[in-house]
């Protein structure tokens, strides 16, 4: 899908000289917000930017302070997969 913005020259290239590609950088706002508010998962986010990695996508997250979905439910769980794994031992 293409989307087309219009910006004014002047505010264009001032926003470009700062952050580089602005079609990429809105690409990367929509994706993050939309993971924000839980209508796609990083797996997603990784696939709508092609990103190349987890570790990738994880980083671009944290620099646009969108913090991995991590409940008190998934630290239990972890909590008790990690007990289980180390009892085996």
């Amino acid at each position: 899908m293409d989307i087309t913005i219009n910006i004014p020259n002047d505010i264009e290239q001032r926003l470009q000289a700062h952050l580089g590609s602005l079609s990429q950088k809105a690409l990367e706002a929509i994706a993050v917000e939309a993971y924000r508010s839980k209508l796609i998962n990083a797996a997603e986010v990784q696939r709508m930017l092609q990103l190349p990695s987890r570790l990738a996508t994880d980083t671009l997250l944290k620099e646009y302070g969108a913090y991995l979905h991590y409940t008190e439910a998934d630290l239990e769980q972890d909590l008790t997969a990690i007990d289980r794994a180390l009892a085996k031992s």
